[in-house]
């Protein structure tokens, strides 16, 4: 197995199996089928990582937006109560329209409870360890973006979320590796031991990883690149420009130590794979992404041992200038 071979088998392992992805789309659809028919619903809008192809596995929720009338609800959009009156709105419209009990579309949501900002449907047991919600977020279409409701601060915010999925799309385009690269660094997140939020990932990957090339030297080139950004001490922020910094809370010092740490590792791995070491190359790709990425078998002869005495000379990958 050489570095290729290791690759392909990982995004297997990162990738959400089909069925999953089917059923995560079907209960999705529904919520489309639902509320299209709906007198004050202008559009039904596919969002999060499952719009945009950058699911990894497992799938914990599936995003829809529900754009309403705002000449039906010319309450809403202002500070104070209408926040709260759009997600308790939305929550009614989903018991009518799809609950389990008396839905007349579709007898599926068990229990639907509204966070911040969307309507979290649940139609799993509770004790089902595949369990995934579909969370449904009321809006209403503002100057460049979506007006969504904020019950926190009694408040509506802008939003565009369709821009990032129209940048990831181009970006894939671009290069069709991209969105599975980008499956790869949200599984090395969650791997960190440290809050990460996939969506500083993915906008991160947006700025910093390659649409050229082979997978491994565009993921080597990411950790680089985006660990000088981030020691030179910038943040994360929403790509259309409109809510900020993504993650708030997020330690940006041991964020650029572990993105620096996995940098010098895949430079290691990159350039051994070049030098023909390819057993030494698979065991540091390992130490990047962790004990799922595939390793060559005791019996190939590729002991940890062996790959170490033909190991290349160690080498730090810094950018210059």
């Amino acid at each position: 197995m050489n570095v290729t071979d290791a690759f392909r088998a990982f995004q297997s392992t990162v990738n959400v199996d089909m069925d999953e992805v089917k059923e995560a789309r079907r209960r999705r659809d529904l919520f489309k089928e639902a509320f299209d028919a709906e007198p004050d619903v202008v559009e039904v809008v596919p969002s999060g990582s499952l719009a945009r192809g950058t699911h990894k596995d497992p799938i914990h929720d599936v995003d829809v937006v529900l754009v309403f009338d705002s000449d039906l609800h010319p309450g809403w959009g202002k500070p104070g109560a209408s926040a709260e009156d759009a997600l308790d709105y939305t929550r009614d419209r989903i018991n009518k329209l799809l609950g389990a009990t008396n839905g007349s579309h579709e007898q599926v949501v068990r229990l639907a409870r509204w966070r911040n900002h969307a309507v979290k449907c649940f139609f799993d047991d509770k004790d089902d360890p595949d369990a995934f919600t579909v969370d449904a977020m009321p809006a209403l279409r503002g100057d460049g973006g979506l007006l969504v409701p904020e019950a926190l601060s009694e408040d509506w915010i802008l939003c565009d979320p369709e821009s990032l999925i129209a940048k990831v799309s181009a970006k894939h385009k671009e290069w069709n590796k991209f969105a599975g690269s980008v499956r790869m660094l949200k599984w090395w997140a969650s791997e960190q031991r440290m809050k990460i939020k996939s969506l500083v990932m993915e906008v991160l990957a947006l700025q910093h990883l390659p649409t050229e090339g082979s997978q491994a030297a565009a993921i080597k080139e990411f950790f680089v690149s985006a660990a000088y950004f981030i020691e030179g001490g910038s943040e994360v922020v929403d790509p259309a420009g409109l809510c900020g910094p993504i993650q708030t809370d997020l330690d940006y010092e041991t964020f650029a130590d572990r993105l620096r740490t996995a940098g010098d590792r895949a430079a290691l791995a990159v350039q051994a794979q070049a030098d023909g070491h390819s057993a030494y190359a698979v065991r540091k790709w390992g130490e990047v992404f962790g004990s799922a990425f595939p390793q060559l078998p005791e019996s190939d002869g590729h002991s940890t041992a062996a790959a170490a005495a033909t190991a290349p000379r160690p080498l730090r990958d810094t950018p210059q200038g």
